[in-house]
């Protein structure tokens, strides 16, 4: 029995797309030269004054729309004190006593269970720079391209147990803000990133423990790993009868351990004051309507309606409206007269094998969701088998050839004609008279040897189904 009860909230932070920092004109561009995208508002230069990106305003409210928290009327902006060569100003501009959006939710599925995670607030603030260290130069570098770039911090109440739920609640997250194309979900890029705060306590106990917070998370494997080992290592000290350090800790991919960076912070070492130089947000009930009437349909809506209109299982759902690109891949091919159940197991095999080799998703797959349709009704058709629509497919991906046109030209149609099969089951019969003895003696199990050998011989394009009818009838 478990000795104790893992206790985890996450703070994630998404960078939004807006073509603007937040609070100057500069371009939000990734990968440029570095202090590129850089002027005096975003370099803290003195007496520069903000002036608020009204997109930010916006894409805050809807992404708080979207997960069910009350946006507030009136917002604050605040300015959060602390120094690191990254933050020429010394301070964050961020949102502290009155956010933007608190007190919503979002719900998982984990291994079948449905489970509802609070979100405490959602607020705006500004990125920081970055420090490059170079070990052979023994200096280190500060690049403000980053600085000054619209973020949304999404904190959740501490309502998980497990890796696997905060892995599922950060999925769930990451295609809510996909779907609104308000963030483009890149953690490779730091786009979503987060921050997990772990801690134990006794089984049955109410009080929380002490909390470690693992610091810059940026793909669900390392959130998953980082976790099982904060958990391990806090478990250990507290079987020792040592003390769980209040802590900000790193995890080291590599080594698959954490360690410490420095001391967590409380609310108030920041110092926090509301920010002279940037008025209160005010948003009407006219404005929050608009905003709401612009939502699309979201990830868990879209996921019930593929169970009740597709047919679909809840984890083939789940998969599909995951990304919205293959959400709408899906619905194109089911609209273009594929079976929904057949085009979603071709999906989540061949196609998103194809679109991770090819790093890229599926709106901007050459094979057209028209296409993959085109190719299982071909397979429904008798025209090619299974098989062979595997065998083209990484041919059919590259080039995004029309399926019949390649099936055609390269000779492909599979035989369902028995006088042109008969020859070639004859045959294998012939080469192998032990094997047809032994089945008529009762190893029916070597129906599939004859079936592989007949394929074989056929280049894979005999009809299956005709070949073990025609075997049926020879092997009496």
């Amino acid at each position: 029995m478990a000795r104790y009860e893992t206790v985890i909230g996450v703070e994630v932070h998404a960078q939004l797309k807006t073509d603007s920092k937040i609070f100057c004109g500069c371009s939000t561009r990734f990968g440029v030269d570095p202090n590129e995208n850089v002027c005096p508002v975003c370099s803290g230069m003195p007496g520069v004054l903000p002036v608020l990106n009204a997109t930010v305003v916006e894409y805050a409210a809807k992404m708080g729309l979207a997960t069910g928290c009350t946006v507030n009327p009136v917002s604050v902006f605040a300015r959060k004190n602390y120094f690191y060569p990254d933050l020429p100003k010394g301070y964050q501009t961020s949102q502290f006593e009155q956010p933007i959006c608190e007190h919503g939710h979002i719900d998982i599925l984990v291994d079948g269970t449905a489970k509802r995670i609070g979100i405490t607030r959602i607020h705006m603030e500004e990125d920081a720079g970055k420090n490059i260290h170079s070990a052979a130069d023994n200096r280190s570098y500060v690049d403000l391209n980053r600085a000054c770039v619209p973020l949304i911090e999404i904190v959740s109440e501490p309502d998980m147990r497990s890796p696997e739920e905060v892995v599922a609640y950060l999925k769930a997250l990451r295609a809510i803000l996909v779907y609104l194309d308000i963030c483009d979900g890149n953690m490779e890029e730091g786009s979503f990133r987060c921050d997990a705060n772990v801690s134990l306590r006794p089984v049955g106990q109410a009080e929380f423990g002490t909390r470690a917070e693992l610091k810059n998370l940026n793909s669900f494997r390392h959130v998953q790993k980082a976790i099982e080992y904060e958990v391990e290592r806090q478990a250990d000290r507290l079987d020792d009868g040592l003390p769980v350090i209040q802590e900000t800790r790193l995890y080291d991919a590599n080594k698959n351990t954490t360690a410490s960076m420095r001391g967590k912070e409380e609310a108030h070492d920041y110092r926090y004051f509301p920010d002279p130089d940037l008025v209160p947000i005010r948003l009407d009930a006219a404005t929050l309507a608009r905003f709401a009437s612009e939502l699309p349909e979201l990830p868990e809506a879209r996921r019930a309606r593929f169970v009740s209109q597709y047919g679909l299982s809840d984890y083939d759902a789940l998969v599909l409206t995951a990304e919205r690109d293959m959400a709408e891949y899906f619905e194109a091919a089911a609209a273009a007269g594929a079976d929904p159940k057949k085009a979603a197991n071709w999906m989540q095999s061949e196609l998103m094998r194809e679109l991770n080799q090819a790093g890229i998703p599926a709106g901007q797959a050459k094979l057209t969701a028209d296409k993959l349709a085109a190719l299982i009704r071909l397979i429904d058709a008798g025209e090619i088998s299974g098989k062979i629509a595997k065998q083209i497919f990484p041919d059919l991906f590259a080039e995004g050839l029309d399926p019949a046109d390649y099936v055609r030209q390269k000779g492909l149609s599979q035989i369902s004609d028995s006088s042109a099969l008969e020859s070639a089951v004859d045959a294998v019969l012939a080469a192998n008279p032990a094997e047809v003895e032994a089945f008529r003696g009762g190893k029916t199990k070597l129906m599939g040897f004859f079936v592989g050998q007949i394929m074989k011989a056929t280049k894979g394009q005999a009809n299956p189904g005709l070949v073990n009818e025609m075997l049926r009838q020879k092997l009496g």
